[in-house]
Formats: C-alpha cells, sequence, structure tokens
C-alpha cells in the first residue's frame, strides 16, 4: 500500500512547525521595537517554546498510543491555526508569548506522533532511516522559507507597524491545509493500538535511572551545551544583524537564513565523511574551526563601513561570514545523539529520546536567555563571543562521552 499521502502530510506538518519554532528570532527583534521590550524580556521567548515541548514531551510519551497518532497530530494542527489566526488581532508581548507556548505544546504532539508514524509506514531499516533524513532535511527547508516569508511582512519604512503580525495568516491557512490532508489520510495505528502502555510513574523512574547513568550524564550535558550553543546564535542573530551590523530589519532576518543553509549543508556533508572517519575526530574538528570562525567573525563586525546598508550586495563582510559557523557546530548534534541510542539497548531508545528532547529544550532555553542579557548589558559583540564558552565546555565533554562510550561499548562485547 502506497502512504504518499500520509508521508505528504507529515513532510507539511514539519514545514509549517519549522517555521513556527525558528521564528523566535525574527520575532525577538520586532517586539524589541512593537512593544518596547528590552533584550532580556525578550529572551524568554525561547523558554515559552521549549519549555512547553519538555513538559509536554514528557507527559504525552506515554498515553499517546492511547490518544492515537493521528488524532494528536489533528488536534496540534487545528489548535496552532486558531491561535495563529488570533495572533494579529491581539497582538502583543501576552499574546506572543502565549502562541509560543501553543507551539511548543503542539510540536511536542507533532514531533512524538511523527516520529512513532514512521515506524507505521516504512517498510524496514534502511527505509526508516532514509524518510528520517528526508523530513530532518525538509524541516531545514521550512526554516529558511520562514525568514523570507517574515521578512516579506517587515516594513523598514515603518520600525513600529503592526502589519507584520499579518505572516499568521499564511501560517494558519497553511496549518489548515495539513489538516485537511491529513483529515482526509487513513493511517492504520491497530499495531501500536495493542501496545500496552506504561503507567507516568514507571516511565519516570525509568527515565530517572537512565539519566543517572555516567555515559548518560555525560551525554545529557553534551547534548544541552550544543543546543545553548546553536539556540542562542539562533535565536539573536537578526538581533546581531538588526543592532550591531546596522542592516534594514527585513535584511536582517533575511541574511540570518545563511545559518540555516550553513546548518543545512553541514549536516549532509557529514553524513558522508561520518561514514569514513569516526565520530569524535570529526566532531573536534568542527568545534576547534567554530571556535576559529568566532574569532575571526565578530572582528569583522567592528571593521563596517558605516554607510547605509539597502541589499545583499552591499551588507557587511561580517553578515555573510559567522553564520556559516553553522557548517561547523550542525554535524554534532545528530552524532551524538546517534552515538549514544546506537550504544544503548533498544527497550531505553523510548526513555532516552525522552531525555533527549526535555535537555535539548532546557539548553535552547538557557543559551537564549543567557545571550539576550549579555546582549543587553554588554552589546552583541561580547554576546557572540560568549559562545567560545559553551564551546569549551562542549570539547571536554565530547572527550568524557567518548571515553565512557569506548568502556561501555568494551563491557557489552
Amino acid at each position: 500500500m502506497s502512504h504518499w499521502r500520509i508521508k505528504l502530510s507529515l513532510f507539511l506538518n514539519y514545514f509549517v512547525f519549522a517555521i513556527l519554532l525558528n521564528s523566535v528570532g525574527t520575532v525577538i527583534l520586532q517586539v524589541q521595537s512593537n512593544y518596547g521590550v528590552s533584550e532580556s524580556s525578550a529572551s524568554v521567548l525561547e523558554a515559552f517554546k521549549d519549555l512547553s515541548i519538555a513538559l509536554v514531551s514528557f507527559l504525552v510519551a506515554s498515553y499517546i498510543t492511547r490518544i492515537g497518532y493521528k488524532n494528536a497530530m489533528l488536534f496540534a494542527l487545528g489548535f496552532i491555526a486558531l491561535v495563529s489566526l488570533l495572533m494579529p488581532s491581539l497582538g502583543s508581548f501576552a499574546m506572543t508569548k502565549l502562541l509560543f507556548a501553543a507551539t511548543g505544546t503542539c510540536f511536542a504532539l507533532i514531533k512524538v506522533s511523527v516520529y512513532a508514524t514512521i515506524g507505521i509506514i516504512t517498510k524496514d531499516k534502511k527505509d526508516h532511516a532514509s524518510f528520517m533524513n528526508f523530513i530532518e532535511s525538509f524541516f531545514m527547508v521550512g526554516i529558511l522559507t520562514g525568514y523570507f516569508i517574515f521578512s516579506a511582512f517587515v516594513d523598514d519604512t515603518q520600525i513600529q507597524s503592526a502589519g507584520w503580525l499579518n505572516v499568521y495568516y499564511v501560517l494558519a491557512g497553511i496549518s489548515l491545509v495539513a489538516f485537511l490532508l491529513l483529515l482526509s489520510t487513513s493511517l492504520d495505528e491497530s499495531s501500536v493500538r495493542t501496545t500496552v502502555s506504561k503507567s507516568f510513574l514507571e516511565d519516570f523512574k525509568e527515565m530517572v535511572k537512565l539519566a543517572l547513568a555516567p555515559l548518560v550524564l555525560v551525554f545529557i550535558v553534551s547534548a544541552f551545551t550544543y543546543v545553548l550553543i546553536e539556540q542562542s546564535i539562533m535565536s539573536w542573530l537578526p538581533t546581531f544583524n538588526s543592532k550591531v551590523l546596522s542592516l534594514p530589519a527585513t535584511l536582517s532576518i533575511q541574511m540570518a537564513s545563511i545559518l540555516a543553509a550553513s546548518t543545512a549543508v553541514g549536516r549532509f556533508a557529514a553524513g558522508i565523511v561520518l561514514r569514513r572517519i569516526h565520530w569524535f575526530y570529526v566532531l573536534m574538528i568542527c568545534l576547534f574551526s567554530a571556535g576559529v570562525l568566532v574569532l575571526v567573525a565578530i572582528p569583522l563586525a567592528q571593521s563596517t563601513s558605516g554607510h547605509p546598508v539597502t541589499g545583499w550586495t552591499d551588507a557587511p563582510l561580517g553578515a555573510f561570514v559567522f553564520p556559516l559557523i553553522g557548517l561547523f557546530i550542525a554535524p554534532i548534534y545528530p552524532a551524538i545523539n546517534s552515538v549514544i541510542l546506537s550504544t544503548l539497548p533498544p527497550r531505553q531508545h523510548a526513555p532516552m529520546s525522552g531525555l533527549i528532547v526535555i535537555f535539548s529544550a532546557l539548553g535552547g532555553t538557557t543559551g537564549s536567555i543567557i545571550t539576550g542579557n549579555i546582549f543587553e548589558a554588554y552589546g552583541g559583540q561580547t554576546a557572540f563571543y560568549f559562545s567560545l564558552v559553551p564551546i569549551c565546555v562542549l570539547l571536554v565533554c565530547l572527550f568524557f562521552f567518548n571515553r565512557i562510550q569506548k568502556k561501555s561499548e568494551n563491557l557489552n562485547r
């Protein structure tokens, strides 16, 4: 049986949430102009998104089979469409917080359901891995598209204009299309409906026990630190472009897409390289390269010409160079997730996935808040120089992660 309709639906689901989730940097820039909030206040938007993802992912992991994957996705798409429709008429900083809380909640339902559905609609491990890569790549396409969709609604001549909020009508429309496509598509969930779900308390005990294992502890710190780096840069790059490089708001948002593009290229390239070279050596080279790029790119932001910037052709070099850090940090997260999951027995993959989601979300929130406060107190250049600290921490963590992982493999032989 062909599953092309459900696959198309999953792609569209991921596409709309890629735009919403990664619009945080754009929205942080806009709420500062529209609602007069400070950098540190704007940084909490990341927390509303990430903490809701972490909480809901943990709560629904055991019970989503009772709800049904299709029903969970339909609820998420319908609810986010409704919230998006309300956003332009109720536009305020408080409503923006609620929007990202709703986005995080709905994405948690989408992610758990999509990952579980892939197992139903793929025929073997190779097909599963192939489709997983395709859908994660499409997520990056959504991020890239989001920058240009949002920038199309931003008016550089009227900084405090609320016209940019009309973008949410477009996103509500995409969500409704995804809802109708999924509603009209059949999905046989009988194979998972018969599975007995564990109680919340049993799941919690299993996750805590797993988290206390030395290998998992070091992994958790590594994953937390990586997402802290990634989200601090991704969320604040539009503001950096605007306030440090003096780019117009529209161009600031558009040029942030370089980071998403370089991240996509970095992950694709790493998928080829990691087949031939051990992951530890690849990631060490990536982290050293990322550190060097920070040291090279930030001074370029200090040497801007001072002339008004109107487009890509006259943008300063720093606007092009710094986002290339995505090339080097991109392989880290998928690689360490793969290592930890392949090291653990299959029965522990579910609780481990829960830990990955939870601590990734916490890392993203922490990174955005720290960067926002440093940005406000010391400026954007210092805020991005700060990324060198977690890069060094991650170097140390991966060193110990590699050692403990090797010992664990030897013991299991």
